[in-house]
């Protein structure tokens, strides 16, 4: 074991949450009855997992927190932005995730918890339509509203360090653009121009968070850090940026069992999706635009782990082409659900001679549950890595997303394989801890 470089987690962390929607609220009531000790923050490793550290004699299985200096729940303070003005615990009831008993006794800690104005352009979310929000500004001007309330959230609540997460709706496809997204100056040239088809509003928190000392986390498909003008800015500021798109249901399940599929050798001739959903979220995905970037991220995940070129027999049958198994995504408005999403996977494979089989997945899973202990997880562990001295994509948080970044304009191919990644997170807060990174991804 090396000394490990990595401040101290002293001090109050500041999670400031664009969007306080169901995920959101989920995320905040959880953390707040879980220090209270009334309930379990069920799903998040960061409280729950234990991975190995050292070898042989050496070997020891510990908590997350025993291995690097996580902060602690308790230090944790709340605030959002959220383009209808509630307060947490209005949103919170609003949702209809959680019941009553789990929301009330921490009622007061939410009420607290007002959303601040947001940066909004209904273009890029024609279902919303809330009035709690900036008008009338230019996209940097936009940026630097951002960065004040950043400025004065963290010196009103005296916190030592803060972490800016995205939980609010996907916005429509933004396409990379090479004359605006692939240089620093060129971004922030077009946010001075007021480039509105180029910079969407979530590039604007992303700049402000990353600017003021913050990590950013994409939990939606946007584009937002994806590109490499704000890559550039996570190494200006020295600050960790991780996206995109929250890893929760269908997307997860596929990630863990494509690589039965691999593993095993079977062929596959094509895996369709869909999910059926009624919350916000799938109010704003019933728009095609919107819909259009969530595809984008959801289809990503199956042609890292199954791969034609390398197994051409067993993965390059299923389309017109006949080049690659057929993959079709789907998401489907479906209010009386609420969040409570359906999702269904049919996975026509082939075994020994070529004999037919077929795989059905029905996940009826609650698409908030499953997200909050995510968002705590990317939380901490990105304020871990900023003060670890880690900056940039942190490609060791690809666990938890769903379209894990990755440096395209290198040809570098995202890591989608669910056990790949867990890898690479275990051998990340290994080094961090001082313990040797010793497990290969193979």
């Amino acid at each position: 074991m090396t000394q490990t470089k990595v401040s101290p987690a002293q001090g109050k962390l500041g999670i400031l949450v664009v969007g306080c929607g169901a995920v959101s609220t989920t995320f905040m009531t959880g953390v707040l009855m879980a220090r209270k000790g009334l309930a379990k923050p069920v799903g998040s490793m960061t409280q729950y997992d234990k991975m190995r550290v050292g070898r042989g004699a050496d070997a020891k299985y510990l908590h997350y927190a025993d291995i690097v200096p996580l902060a602690k729940l308790d230090d944790i303070v709340f605030g959002c932005w959220d383009v209808y003005p509630q307060n947490a615990y209005q949103a919170a009831v609003y949702a209809e995730v959680l019941k009553e008993k789990d929301i009330e006794p921490v009622r007061d800690e939410l009420e607290k918890i007002v959303p601040m104005k947001a940066a909004f352009d209904k273009n890029y979310a024609k279902r919303l339509g809330g009035d709690n929000v900036k008008a009338g500004l230019t996209r940097w001007q936009m940026v630097e509203a951002l960065r004040e309330d950043i400025r004065q959230f963290k010196a009103a609540n005296d916190c030592a360090r803060i972490v800016v997460l995205w939980a609010a709706s996907t916005e429509i496809y933004v396409p990379v653009c090479e004359s605006v997204h692939y240089q620093l100056s060129d971004l922030e040239a077009a946010m001075k121009a007021d480039d509105r088809e180029h910079v969407a509003p979530s590039m604007c928190y992303a700049y402000a968070a990353l600017s003021e000392g913050a990590p950013f986390i994409m939990g939606a498909p946007n584009t937002t850090v994806d590109i490499p003008a704000m890559w550039q800015l996570a190494e200006q500021t020295k600050m960790p940026i991780a996206g995109k798109d929250f890893k929760t249901g269908q997307t997860l399940v596929k990630s863990g069992f494509a690589p039965i599929i691999g593993t095993r050798c079977l062929g596959l001739n094509g895996w369709f999706s869909t999910n059926i959903l009624g919350n916000r979220d799938g109010l704003v995905l019933d728009e095609p635009a919107n819909f259009r970037t969530k595809e984008v991220s959801k289809l990503s995940t199956l042609e890292t782990i199954l791969k034609p070129d390398v197994q051409p027999d067993l993965y390059g049958h299923g389309n017109d082409e006949d080049t690659q198994y057929y993959h079709k995504v789907r998401i489907n408005y479906y209010p009386p659900r609420n969040d409570n999403k359906e999702g269904w996977d049919n996975i026509d494979i082939f075994g020994w001679m070529g004999y037919p089989m077929q795989i059905k997945i029905n996940f009826l899973c609650r698409d908030s549950i499953l997200a909050a202990p995510l968002c705590l997880d990317l939380c901490l562990l990105s304020d871990l890595a900023a003060r670890a001295g880690r900056y940039g994509i942190q490609r060791f948080l690809s666990f938890f997303l769903k379209s894990p970044m990755h440096d395209y304009t290198q040809g570098e191919e995202a890591v989608n394989h669910l056990y790949q990644q867990y890898t690479m997170l275990k051998n990340a807060i290994r080094e961090m801890g001082g313990y040797e990174p010793d497990e290969e991804i193979d």
